[in-house]
């Protein structure tokens, strides 16, 4: 970590938890129907350990509608907060997420963002993970080189796969249904995996 200067986080399962969220959406999706919460949640926990887009392909797989993501719903972890306090003073501190609009302002309301120097969210950038795109355009309003950059996500197929591409470093964080993938090649390995906010942090202060 001697030549990194940025640290890019995700958002979602990574600073913010979402289970809450899906908790409330599974439930929504199920509604009227005789599919149970634990079968509709098992279906999406078989699916992430192969394909991210979990309750996407739950959905499909049951034959039901859509049902909308609650922002509302999320929380942040409670770690979060020490842990970019912590990171702030070596680093500085970018957000790349898939997001839908209004990620400033969510992480204010939920104290993050006085830590955190840029925020590069999908919806205003008009360019989803895992296009590199939206880590270009990170990298470039960072000032800063992709071998002196981390990119910290819950997600192999959106935050791993496409930062090693670049040239970043990565930490995958074990958490959400994306921390039930199971890396099977060599581009879907990160360099560090850690299974909390607390982990995470050791591993980049070099503790």
């Amino acid at each position: 970590m001697n030549n990194i200067k940025w640290l890019f986080f995700d958002i979602g399962s990574t600073l913010v938890d979402e289970s809450i969220a899906y908790k409330n959406r599974i439930e929504k999706t199920i509604e009227n129907t005789d599919i149970s919460f634990e079968e509709f949640y098992g279906k999406m926990a078989e699916t992430a350990r192969c394909d991210q887009n979990c309750y996407l392909k739950a959905r499909e797989y049951y034959g039901l509608d859509s049902s909308p993501w609650r922002s509302e719903d999320e929380f942040v972890y409670p770690e979060a907060e020490e842990c970019l306090k912590r990171l702030s003073k070596r680093y500085r501190i970018g957000i790349i997420a898939n997001q839908n609009p209004g990620s400033r302002e969510r992480l204010k309301k939920l104290g993050l963002l006085k830590y955190i120097d840029i925020v590069v969210a999908s919806a205003e950038e008009g360019v989803a993970k895992p296009d590199l795109g939206i880590f270009r355009i990170a990298l470039e309003r960072a000032g800063c080189k992709a071998e002196e950059a981390v990119m910290i996500g819950d997600r192999i197929d959106n935050d791993i796969i496409p930062a090693k591409e670049i040239g970043m470093k990565t930490v995958w964080i074990r958490q959400g249904f994306g921390g039930m993938c199971e890396p099977k090649c060599e581009n879907e390995k990160p360099d560090h995996i850690t299974d909390d906010l607390l982990q995470t942090c050791g591993v980049l202060m070099n503790e």
